[in-house]
């Protein structure tokens, strides 16, 4: 039974351009069930861009991996269902479409 708690790191594909929105979906949606034990983190990997734009710097965040979140959690249960139901996440990155995470 020691197996029972541990996370490992799950992609998610998302819709481009939905990451942010699809990170708090799925940090309120499984707040809201009560299942904050079995998701630790969701992570969108972004980068400092900073570019200058007449004569003026601007900074933004940058994707890194455009369409894909990143996931540390123990996927028992319904987790992978509740997160695959979640508005405009496609699944989960795995060997196979529509198989077990990978």
């Amino acid at each position: 039974m020691a197996d029972n708690n541990i996370k490992k790191w799950y992609v998610v594909r998302a819709v481009s351009g939905q990451e942010n929105k699809v990170k708090a979906y799925i940090e309120t949606e499984i707040a809201r069930l009560g299942m904050s034990d079995y998701v630790s983190q969701v992570l969108v990997p972004t980068e400092k861009v900073v570019t200058v734009k007449e004569g003026k710097k601007l900074s933004k965040d940058k994707v890194y991996f455009p369409g894909y979140v990143m996931l540390e959690a123990n996927l028992v249960g319904e987790i992978p269902h509740i997160i695959k139901s979640i508005t405009s996440v496609i699944g989960f990155l795995g060997e196979t479409k529509g198989g077990d995470p990978v």
